[in-house]
């Protein structure tokens, strides 16, 4: 069973970045799709941005030209770089283990780390 550890989440100004790591215990994390959602008050899980075992990305348009996914399976890690946030970014975000691309739901969560963003 793997597990999700996330970090970085915060209280910054609008206009200001944060950059988000999610790390997997388990030797098999770089067979899988990984990816980030969100969740703001009293709304839905959405999906923010991907990244597949073979590196390649996905990115919500509502986030896309200002946040990044990425990984290093030398860590078993994953980030979201998060640019020119704006107070619509602000929830709890979320990494996941995404089992089939395209599929933007996750069989294994981490337990979330809160992003704020004054305006």
């Amino acid at each position: 069973q793997v597990q999700l550890v996330e970090s970085g989440g915060g209280l910054v100004q609008a206009g200001g970045s944060l950059r988000l790591a999610c790390v997997a215990s388990g030797r098999t994390f770089n067979s899988f799709h990984m990816a980030w959602f969100r969740q703001a008050p009293g709304k839905e899980r959405d999906f923010v941005a991907a990244i597949g075992w073979d590196g390649r990305t996905l990115t919500a348009d509502s986030v896309k030209d200002r946040f990044t996914i990425s990984r290093d399976s030398a860590k078993n890690a994953v980030y979201l770089q998060m640019d020119s946030l704006k107070s619509e970014d602000t929830a709890v975000y979320y990494c996941g283990r995404v089992v089939f691309w395209g599929r933007w739901t996750a069989d294994a969560w981490g337990q979330g780390t809160q992003v704020t963003v004054s305006s």
